[in-house]
């Protein structure tokens, strides 16, 4: 049936049924003016509790920011009122990582838009077998929301995902493009459109803020405190992402600021911009992980 063996399938199984009780448990937990860190160590807590570890910091991007905002140590943004919010996570189960997202939507006039996102994901999963080309699912995806009177973002991506990889390589475009990229058997990809309104530019672009982090390569460092604060990154997250919620303890205080600055500086880390539409319209997002088997795909969140 699958290029992968059985006990690594039944992790990523294992990982992707995390990701949809998860999910399914933080539809009714998000409120308005809830902080926004709750949500995202709520999310956490939970995928732990259940077994598995994050495979990157829950994202909670609100209204135009599409993605990668997560809350930094102390986060006093909340919830606003009649938001869109979107809630990306992740988790693995020994590094078989899974990925999933959810709009929620308190501002009843982007609800269809909501229903949008949710439409394409579904007929994209639906379509997706092995070798069947990028090219098409990309243009099925572009086809479907604006046979609706909505813009897919043409510059955020799906992607295949690997071992301890989010994205392991494989692009999968919202809209129609050119490729010969055709999805294999025994792969799992990350499916996840994202729409926002006709009128907007239709593509992200970085913000100055990030949040979230990755380990990049080891090089020599002069702070006895950024080794240390290193050893920690790599030994706990190795190639996924983190947050710096997540460091907390992990070296004095009053030395932290200083050690996590000469990590980035020396590119030992790399960070994520926080993604946001250009014209600063808002966006909606849904998101499955599927298995590429024989006769289709297995839905694993």
């Amino acid at each position: 049936m699958k290029a992968i063996d059985d006990e690594a399938f039944e992790k990523l199984r294992l990982s992707g049924r995390i990701l949809r009780e998860t999910r399914e448990e933080l539809k009714s937990f998000v409120r308005e003016n809830m902080p926004i860190i709750e949500v995202c160590e709520k999310a956490e807590e939970l995928i732990r509790r259940k077994g598995g570890k994050p495979a990157f910091p829950c994202n909670v991007s609100i209204d135009e920011i599409a993605a990668h905002y997560t809350s930094p140590p102390n986060d006093v943004k909340r919830i606003p009122e009649k938001s869109l919010v979107k809630v990306d996570i992740g988790a693995h189960v020994d590094g078989y990582v899974t990925d999933t997202a959810i709009t929620i939507c308190f501002n009843p006039e982007y609800r269809e838009m909501v229903n949008v996102a949710e439409h394409a994901l579904k007929k994209a999963v639906d379509s997706m077998r092995p070798e069947a080309p990028t090219s098409r699912l990309g243009a099925l995806i572009e086809q479907i929301i604006k046979s609706r009177g909505f813009k897919p973002i043409s510059n955020l991506t799906g992607h295949s995902v690997g071992r301890y990889l989010v994205h392991a390589g494989t692009s999968l475009p919202n809209v129609a493009h050119l490729s010969l990229t055709k999805v294999k058997i025994g792969e799992a990809y990350a499916v996840e459109p994202f729409v926002t309104v006709q009128d907007a530019v239709g593509k992200v672009e970085n913000s100055p803020e990030a949040t979230i982090f990755r380990f990049v390569k080891q090089k020599p460092l002069k702070n006895v405190y950024a080794r240390k604060l290193l050893k920690h990154i790599e030994e706990n997250f190795k190639t996924l992402p983190f947050a710096e919620r997540w460091l907390q303890g992990v070296i004095p205080k009053g030395h932290y600021k200083e050690a996590f600055k000469e990590l980035l500086a020396s590119k030992t880390i790399m960070s994520y911009p926080v993604f946001i539409e250009a014209s600063r319209k808002p966006v909606a997002q849904a998101e499955h992980t599927v298995l590429i088997v024989e006769d289709g795909c297995l839905v694993l969140t």
